[in-house]
């Protein structure tokens, strides 16, 4: 056989190969991901590979160390967090845009819960984490100033203020400290956050508070 007629054979191998891989790969970060999503803040790489079918071998030989697994994992949880995302239009009147946004917020918070309370714990020792959770906020940015582009506009200077409120009452830890701090169920703080973002921007025309 020449090598011309060989090389189709070995290509397929070579690709068999890199397909195997990356689902070898991909079942790692569900595994982790899983893990954190039924309440396991720390997963350990033990437990990981244990969950994925694979030796700690194979689990540090595609991830050398729990920071590019954490990289991994930050990219699924976006995957799972906007996989029904959808923009709600700005041309709709403001209170009925407060409450589609409120509510799918709500629901995105709630689809990565898990995976959320375990980062939250790792995050001052985690620079890759305290990365995603940058990567989380821009995308968020991004909708806010999708949704709410005609009020940003008339806040004029206190744009980037309005903005970062809006931020602050739509994250993790705003909703982290309804659910868990205060009890209350998911519609108790969308509810609860619903209100905070009318409240917004019932005060955007207001001057600024002169500081102390």
């Amino acid at each position: 056989m020449s090598s011309r007629e060989a090389a189709p054979s070995g290509q397929r191998a070579a690709d068999g190969r890199t397909l195997r891989s990356q689902r070898t790969r991909a079942s790692i970060v569900d595994a982790n991901m899983a893990l954190m999503m039924e309440g396991t803040l720390r997963p350990t790489a033990a437990q990981v590979a244990e969950r994925a079918g694979v030796s700690l071998r194979t689990l540090w030989s595609h991830f050398p160390d729990l920071e590019s697994l954490f990289a991994a994992t930050g990219e699924k949880t976006l995957e799972v967090q906007y996989s029904h995302h959808f923009v709600i239009p700005a041309d709709q009147p403001l209170e009925d845009r407060v409450r589609a946004f409120c509510r799918q917020r709500a629901e995105m918070l709630e689809s990565i819960a898990g995976a959320s309370r375990a980062a939250q714990l790792r995050l001052p020792f985690s620079a890759q984490l305290r990365r995603n959770r940058r990567r989380h906020n821009e995308r968020l940015r991004t909708d806010i100033g999708q949704t709410f582009a005609p009020e940003i506009a008339l806040a004029t200077g206190d744009a980037d203020e309005i903005v970062s409120a809006l931020l602050v009452a739509c994250t993790w830890p705003a909703w982290m400290g309804s659910r868990d701090d205060l009890g209350l169920s998911v519609d108790e703080a969308t509810r609860v956050m619903e209100r905070t973002v009318t409240a917004i921007f019932k005060t955007a025309g207001d001057p600024p508070r002169p500081s102390a």
